[in-house]
């Protein structure tokens, strides 16, 4: 009977070099891009192109990197430690930890108005009702994403950035009755973890997971500073097609994906959430409790989403289930856990969402290959 022979780390290596050099070169609207892999039995660094369309400086493979949505991790693990603590419960009334005046017009759905029903598990699940400021629908044009596109110079708050659902935007319906991904959603959160802890999020971000897990090149961009001082320049940020890396309009992320990081560090903390250092075993089986479809293939818990790649094509039934997050930009940071695997990605461009999950499936089927799945 013919038996197929595992690849090796040399073998596996090469193939993914000239997966990811072939794939840059054909991509449009991205500079370089990053991909760490630690497994069991594989570690692979690799990193190819550019740190700026401008400069032509070439990307180093620890090359700090904006994670968009991947910072909804970190937010989650924030609310928590704070649940931990005894300052909140999952179940707590939002209305109870914010003013009144923060939630006015956010929760009305057919003129009633649900705030008063709203909980902390439902804001990290998505599904407390409420739009997302980034993507969804506005009554008066420009859409969020037309604006910041248009008005790059333009800085964002948390307070200006829920007025603008508030002005702009409507509810889609009574908490728990539907899924809808919000980072309006992530910005309250944020401002919960400043009430209950009278600091800034981003005081709170260094205080409870930079510091604690020595990751020193990360910070909230706009907001703090890395502890390697001064902070290395960022990857190019291009989204629909503008390169935005170094214009205020940034400042539009915050709670729902405003955090800078290394790949580096983003393994740090992977590994943290997963061996209890971040949050305990209740915590961490609350966020992946994966109650709800994100979207064919992604399934989604408390601020953690997981990956069921037959959901993106049936011939991919069998690959293993990934857990974590990805991003707008093409940012991904998974993990397996029964195997120890984490995988941590950066391409930087909004239009490459699409091949950095055939990226993604291609570093898996690469493992199998291995054998690292068993």
């Amino acid at each position: 009977m013919f038996v197929r022979k595992s690849w090796s780390n040399e073998v596996a290596s090469k193939h993914l070099n000239s997966y990811f050099t072939k794939l840059l070169k054909s991509s449009r609207h991205q500079t370089g891009l990053q991909v760490w892999i630690d497994s069991s039995g594989f570690t692979y660094r690799y990193a190819v192109g550019g740190i700026s369309a401008t400069t032509g400086a070439a990307i180093a493979l620890n090359q700090p990197f904006h994670t968009a949505s991947i910072g909804k991790v970190f937010t989650a693990v924030l609310i928590m430690k704070l649940a931990e603590r005894g300052k909140l419960s999952l179940g707590s009334p939002v209305m109870t930890l914010l003013p009144s005046s923060e939630l006015e017009n956010l929760f009305v759905y057919r003129d009633v108005d649900y705030a008063n029903q709203v909980t902390i598990k439902q804001l990290l699940g998505h599904t407390s009702g409420v739009a997302d400021y980034f993507e969804d629908p506005v009554i008066h044009k420009p859409t969020f994403m037309q604006r910041i596109v248009a008005n790059p110079q333009e800085r964002w708050t948390p307070e200006t950035l829920i007025e603008f659902t508030r002005r702009n935007q409507r509810s889609l319906g009574p908490p728990t009755s539907r899924f809808h991904y919000s980072d309006t959603g992530y910005i309250l959160l944020g401002r919960i973890i400043e009430h209950i802890t009278e600091k800034s999020f981003s005081d709170n971000l260094h205080d409870e997971i930079f510091s604690p897990l020595q990751m020193k090149d990360s910070y909230l961009m706009f907001y703090s500073q890395p502890e390697h001082t001064p902070a290395e320049p960022i990857q190019d940020i291009w989204l629909n097609k503008v390169e935005i890396s170094r214009l205020p309009c940034l400042t539009c992320d915050w709670a729902g994906g405003g955090i800078v990081t290394t790949p580096q560090d983003l393994l740090l903390f992977q590994k943290a959430l997963w061996n209890g250092t971040c949050v305990d075993a209740v915590s961490l089986q609350a966020m992946t409790t994966f109650t709800h479809k994100f979207r064919n293939g992604i399934h989604y818990g408390l601020g953690m989403m997981e990956i069921h790649f037959e959901g993106f094509f049936f011939l991919l039934r069998g690959l293993p289930r990934l857990q974590g997050h990805s991003g707008i930009l093409g940012t991904h940071m998974f993990s397996h856990p029964e195997t120890g695997t984490h995988i941590v990605m950066n391409f930087g461009s909004s239009t490459a969402i699409v091949r950095s999950y055939r990226a993604l499936i291609e570093v898996v089927t690469t493992l199998k290959r291995m054998g690292e799945w068993g």
